[in-house]
């Protein structure tokens, strides 16, 4: 009998974008008008419309070794061969080892997923979205604005943990330390620092604006 870590092997067509990072189940839209990712995109939408996303970074110039499956839900070629697609987060993998660089990257990957669970994680989910309704109810009595959190935020830890995760902006390389974490507690207990953290700079600024009206 094969192990399952064999069975969830397979070869991979790979696609690193600089600073960013996929999560499960968050969309993701891309222009595709490079020349090899036109001829990877093509080979893909002919197969099982899924690649590999991995993030990429400039300051440092290395390319991630986890990183997460897409899938293309939606697609529209455009007159000069580019193509417009809307893909869709799936499993996240780890790169074993790059089976070939040209005419595009291809790499052997494993399917990662979180440890199970060994407490209950719905108290933690629920800070986590106390603390992202602050964040947001403050953000917008900065800007004057009145902003809303969307409905569709998922209920269970797990599924919070990517949306919160996939939704911090301009801090990849805290994207993908998250992404790699294989238990869900300690990346909602890493959400809980961050959006405090976040919650009291922003309160700090809202007093500040208050005390100089």
């Amino acid at each position: 009998m094969a192990s399952s870590s064999s069975i969830a092997v397979r070869e991979l067509p790979l696609f690193p974008l600089p600073e960013v990072v996929l999560f499960p189940g968050r969309p993701l839209p891309l222009h595709i008008f490079e020349f090899r990712y036109r001829i990877m995109m093509n080979t893909i939408l002919n197969t099982d419309r899924r690649f590999g996303v991995l993030m990429f970074d400039p300051t440092q110039g290395q390319v991630a070794s986890v990183g997460c499956c897409a899938e293309i839900v939606q697609y529209q070629r455009l007159p000069d061969d580019r193509i417009k697609m809307l893909t869709l987060g799936q499993q996240r993998f780890r790169v074993l080892e790059a089976v070939r660089e040209k005419p595009y990257l291809v790499g052997l990957v494993e399917w990662i997923e979180d440890e199970p669970p060994q407490q209950d994680l719905r108290p933690l989910a629920t800070e986590v979205e106390r603390l992202l309704r602050d964040v947001v109810h403050l953000s917008g009595k900065l800007m004057e604005q009145n902003i809303e959190l969307p409905d569709d935020i998922p209920d269970l830890p797990t599924e919070l943990s990517y949306w919160v995760a996939s939704n911090l902006y301009g801090v990849a390389t805290e994207q993908q330390t998250l992404l790699e974490m294989l238990d869900t507690v300690t990346r909602l207990d890493r959400e809980v620092e961050i959006l405090t953290s976040t919650r009291n700079h922003l309160a700090a600024r809202s007093a500040l604006k208050d005390a100089l009206k």
